[in-house]
């Protein structure tokens, strides 16, 4: 069973693996761990490291390996609710027949590891590059350490290894994702709630807090590897100050809304179990607690303080705006992986008093276990059931098509200006990892207001005027412009599809290539011939409808195409070409439907139906 509970969830994790790159975070992930650097703040060195060893399996492109390893980790991570579940049942009698209580108990483990195996947060970050998975295994791991500490400090025996282990895990933890931090008053409850007077023992704690120093000590990888200048070097941390600000996220300063019902509520619906385990999970959740909470009432309430502090510094501290709340749902995993252990223990106890009374005797032996086999899968089947088509990308290429045609969108030795992250990532995996267009300058415009970005182009920006400038004091925008305008005449200048509707451009005419855009001198003009020819090199892969999968950003991608065949044929309409315009019209409101009043506006106002 506890084999299964491995087997199982990879097996499924490898039929709905990404093959490639995909949007947010992935492309500028597997160019960290291919070059062993640094990914965005605070780094993820443990992630990094971990994933590293996956880039040289002989088989697939580096991004499906990283995906690989992803898989695998959240394999683990259920591993590690099936080890939790069946602890806490060990003492547990579920008949009378110990040999089929014994079946039953793993079978329930296996059952609750399944079902989260398959909730829609973690399935998501299994399929593709994310180090919430691994930071989850690592939790589960250090509860059950407390766990075991606690049962042996109750016996009289003393064994402070088990949280000598655990605080070095907690360590080690940082360098998968720092909401590890949330978790520790739920850890140091489960210590002090054994005994409070163990905080007087200042020895021992001095080497609980030295096991943590060790563990986090995996975050010198960020200063060691910057020094050697690797692909990706975000913050380039080989100092203290870059380092601290590296790690203390200072890169990312966000304006906090106004405090509104409508958006704490939808902040608080960040953490959503019922749409993880469904409203049945939900209830089981609730039975399990209630079942054992005089058995396990440490143990339930620090799963509950976990909860309060993950919602008081989530939604009270971070105060996420509304559009950014979608990155948040990803924290919460290390929650979910405890709420389906309690779960577990809600289907123990449901049918320990359904089947009591209920002597095998009654039915055959094989129709009892059958239908007691079948209760116990019912939850996982469901949730599996619901949540395999939103999760299901293995035939997700719109990522690297979408980098390969903005690619072909380019001649020898150009630059381009990206704004976005997902239209940024991709490239650089294909540029750094692939070795794809290494004659290409690929610049993310957010980042040019730092030091250390500037000096990953020397040839650009080694006597750039962004150097004579006060970064702290620019916006993006202005430092995009000012990079523009003493390069535009050395070599080719494109800006992707974001940047041409982030910035206004009022003293430069800008060509459409697909859906990209060349930037030349000379007033902005609206009727500039694009460039369709390139169109016949694009791949467009899942975009028809074939692929189920959609998350936000492949979602954008689409309308992007859209939009630019919709952009293309009204230029084409206003230079009198209405043949070429309406066949461009025509390609957008397939590709978007919703496009397709504003395209009937476009025809009627200029006569043609």
């Amino acid at each position: 069973m506890a084999v299964l509970s491995v087997i199982v969830p990879f097996s499924i994790y490898l039929l709905t693996l990404a093959p490639s790159v995909t949007f947010f975070d992935s492309g500028e992930f597997i160019t960290a761990i291919q070059s062993l650097g640094s990914a965005h703040s605070p780094g993820y060195p443990l992630f990094i490291n971990y994933a590293k060893p996956f880039t040289y399996l002989p088989f697939g492109n580096i991004a499906f390996r990283v995906n690989i390893a992803t898989a695998l980790s959240a394999a683990i991570a259920c591993y590690g609710v099936y080890l939790l579940v069946s602890h806490l049942l060990a003492d547990e009698v579920f008949s009378e027949d110990r040999a089929f209580s014994g079946i039953c108990k793993r079978f329930i483990a296996l059952s609750a590891s399944l079902t989260f195996a398959f909730s829609a947060r973690l399935w998501l970050q299994s399929n593709h590059d994310k180090p919430y998975p691994l930071l989850s295994f690592l939790s589960a791991l250090i509860f059950y350490l407390l766990i075991l500490w606690r049962e042996s400090y109750r016996k009289g025996d003393d064994r402070p290894a088990y949280i000598y282990l655990g605080a070095f895990l907690c360590g080690l933890a940082f360098g998968a994702h720092q909401t590890m931090v949330l978790l520790l008053p739920a850890y140091a409850f489960l210590i002090l709630a054994m005994d409070w007077r163990l905080i007087r023992r200042i020895k021992e704690m001095t080497l609980v807090v030295a096991f943590a120093i060790i563990g986090f000590s995996i975050h010198l990888h960020l200063p060691v590897r910057a020094a050697q200048n690797p692909l990706l070097n975000w913050g380039d941390p080989k100092t203290l100050p870059q380092f601290l600000w590296h790690f203390l996220r200072r890169g990312y300063p966000v304006e906090k809304p106004d405090r509104e019902l409508s958006l704490f509520w939808t902040q608080l619906n960040a953490f959503n179990i019922s749409h993880e385990f469904t409203w049945v999970g939900v209830a089981l959740l609730l039975i399990g607690m209630a079942a054992f909470l005089r058995k396990r009432r440490d143990e339930i309430i620090a799963y509950l303080i976990g909860v309060v502090f993950f919602l008081l510094v989530i939604i009270g501290y971070l105060n996420t705006p509304a559009e950014m709340i979608f990155l948040n749902e990803e924290f919460f995993t290390p929650l979910y992986l405890l709420s389906s252990v309690f779960i577990g223990l809600g289907v123990f106890h449901l049918l320990r008093t359904c089947f009591v009374k209920i002597s095998p005797g009654e039915f055959s032996a094989l129709s009892f276990r059958a239908v007691t086999a079948f209760i116990i899968l019912a939850l996982p089947m469901t949730v599996c059931a619901l949540h395999y088509l939103e999760n299901d990308q293995h035939d997700n290429y719109i990522a690297y098509d979408y980098a390969v045609n903005t690619m072909r969108s380019l001649p020898e030795r150009a630059i381009l200006y990206t704004w976005g992250d997902s239209g940024a990532f991709p490239l650089w995996y294909l540029q750094g990892v692939e070795r794809r267009r290494g004659d290409l300058s690929i610049v993310h415009t957010p980042h040019l207001l730092f030091a250390w970005y500037l000096d990953t182009f020397p040839e650009l920006f080694n006597r750039s005027v962004l150097r004579a400038t006060n970064l702290n004091a620019e916006t993006p925008e202005r430092a995009l412009k000012m990079a523009i305008y003493e390069q535009i005449d050395k070599r080719p200048v494109y800006i992707d599809f974001s940047t041409r509707y982030s910035i206004q451009f009022h003293d430069l005419t800008l060509r459409q290539h697909g859906i990209c855009y060349q930037l030349v001198r000379g007033a902005y003009v609206t009727s500039t011939m694009p460039e369709l020819a390139v169109w016949d090199f694009y791949s467009l892969r899942g975009l028809g409808g074939a692929m189920l999968f959609r998350d936000l950003d492949t979602s954008k991608a689409k309308l992007i195409y859209a939009y630019s065949h919709l952009e293309g044929g009204e230029t084409l309409m206003r230079l009198g070409r209405q043949v070429e315009g309406i066949a461009e019209l025509r390609l957008a409101e397939k590709m978007a439907p919703e496009l397709k009043a504003q395209i009937e506006t476009t025809l009627s106002g200029s006569g043609t139906k």
